[in-house]
């Protein structure tokens, strides 16, 4: 079958954000593997899905350990060595409020340095806060503390380790967790699932298999894709029942082009952001480190949640071998829907139209420029004459501060993607909203901490820089591409 075209598809029904879709076409080349992970759609249902374990806030404050280790788990139904959260993976979901106070001591029991980073929480970077710079080495704690600003949005968000140069492989053999800011107002649901995707490989031994340097190049995608930890669980509900599905892709390079046909979507959000109403969507594409929020009403028969190809470039100086589709698509979940009609949920309360930047005043424009290629440097922990990936034509270091904004100040950046790949670009702390993509204005406010820049593209964000000041970081979310040198460091003062 010959590939189609990349062609550009509205997957985000009325919230109106565009994302490029190669429907039957896709990525690859001598990395591919010849059988889709998961054996596409006609593998055989697993066991009921697995709920990660549940911390609550009360009276204000949530206060935990969180000892990063190896640890003997089940992934995929196999025994595996992995990397775990307090011996689970995917670790303990956190369950916050807005003005809530979160502290988290993390016990490093690796054989390596590790750090956290709470990922699309507006949250201060200074000090003991979301600070990327700290490095934890083994065996040494330390205690991490963090205020949520009142009014910071509810949403889905995860934590994971960030400590520059093993960001991927630590994420990789497991290190990552969810974080669920409530609503004020309750949305009535039959279920709330928070449903982790992650991808990894396993030896012969069950160990986490280690990555070449040109799958590190490419961004690594592993052959079992995992829901919480699982190869393709069994979900159940009754007709008519609305469930709340909270999706995180924790995946370290894949984009994860979903679709649950046959039953009804609607999305309240992705990252950070929120519509005023839910919108009707067929099909979402989460880049790496995206997430949504979901609301599923239950129509009888077995469906498939399906992760279908996407087309996310090419790279240079590689030889590819076929199409993505060849691989087919991979199915994560069966979703049962039987048994007695349920009685219809309440209607969804509306949410405040959320503030537009696109009538703020700005204070600087600026222009980032994601690019890779040889003779860029030593690709950070990569041998000489690899290839490289760098903003601005710099690779990343943490000695040197590539942008300062004033604190309390807005301004527009254009992210340009210079490379035949696409890279997710990620701001901590601070959300962006999306203003353009591709030169196509974007309707509505769309707020993302990860916006996808598409193969030799470009998007334009704003970003208020309100409530912190401090250093931090942005970088691509395609992990080994960050820990090869694409991240910069902002100061804002």
């Amino acid at each position: 079958m010959r590939p189609i075209s990349r062609r550009s598809t509205l997957l985000l029904g009325g919230l109106g954000t565009a994302a490029t879709v190669a429907g039957g076409a896709g990525l690859w080349w001598s990395l591919a593997s010849a059988e889709p992970p998961n054996g596409g759609t006609a593998d055989a249902e697993g066991p009921g899905l697995r709920i990660p374990p549940e911390l609550r806030s009360t009276a204000g404050k949530l206060q935990l350990t969180l000892e990063a280790a190896r640890g003997q788990v089940e992934l995929g139904g196999r025994p595996a060595s992995a990397l775990c959260y307090n011996g689970t993976s995917p670790g303990p979901t956190l369950r916050l409020r807005p003005g809530d106070e979160l502290t988290i001591r993390l016990v490093n029991g690796l054989d390596e340095a590790t750090n956290l980073h709470v990922h699309g929480l507006h949250v201060s970077p200074q000090a003991n806060g979301d600070n990327v710079f700290l490095a934890v080495g083994p065996g040494e704690a330390f205690d991490y503390s963090y205020r949520l600003p009142p009014d910071h949005p509810p949403g889905v968000y995860w934590y994971h380790p960030h400590h520059h140069g093993t960001v991927a492989g630590q994420i990789f053999a497991g290190l990552f967790g969810a974080i669920i800011v409530e609503d004020s107002v309750t949305i009535p649901v039959s279920a709330d699932r928070v449903l982790l995707v992650s991808d990894t490989t396993l030896d012969s031994a069950g160990s986490v298999a280690a990555v070449s340097q040109p799958e590190r190049m490419a961004g690594r995608e592993g052959e079992l894709l995992l829901l919480n930890g699982q190869r393709n669980p069994l979900l159940t509900a009754r007709p008519g029942e609305r469930e709340r599905w909270r999706i995180i892709n924790a995946c370290a390079a894949r984009f994860l082009r979903l679709r649950l046909d046959g039953q009804r979507l609607d999305l309240i959000g992705m990252d950070s952001g929120r519509s005023p109403v839910p919108g009707r969507v067929e099909e979402l594409l989460l880049a790496p480190g995206n997430r949504a929020d979901l609301l599923v009403t239950a129509t009888a028969g077995d469906t498939v949640l399906q992760a279908l190809p996407y087309d996310r470039g090419s790279m240079p100086g590689m030889m590819r071998q076929g199409p993505l589709t060849g691989r087919g698509p991979a199915s994560l979940a069966v979703f049962r829907v039987s048994g007695e009609s349920a009685v219809a949920p309440a209607a969804v309360p509306p949410r405040p139209a959320p503030e537009d930047l696109r009538t703020a005043t700005v204070a600087a424009r600026r222009q980032l420029v994601l690019a890779m290629g040889m003779g860029m440097g030593s690709g950070q922990g990569g041998p000489s004459g690899m290839m490289g990936f760098s903003i601005n034509g710099r690779e990343f270091s943490g000695s040197r501060t590539d942008t300062v904004a004033p604190a309390g100040s807005v301004e527009e950046w254009t992210l340009v993607n210079t490379s035949p790949m696409d890279h997710p670009f990620h701001l901590h702390v601070w959300p962006m909203q999306l203003i353009e993509d591709n030169g196509q204005a974007v309707e509505g406010v769309i707020m993302r901490d990860v916006v996808n820049v598409r193969a030799n593209g470009r998007a334009t964000v704003r970003i208020a820089f309100r409530d912190f000041s401090g250093r931090s970081v942005y970088h691509c979310h395609i992990l080994d591409h960050e820990d090869l040198g694409m991240m910069g460091v902002i100061e804002v003062s």
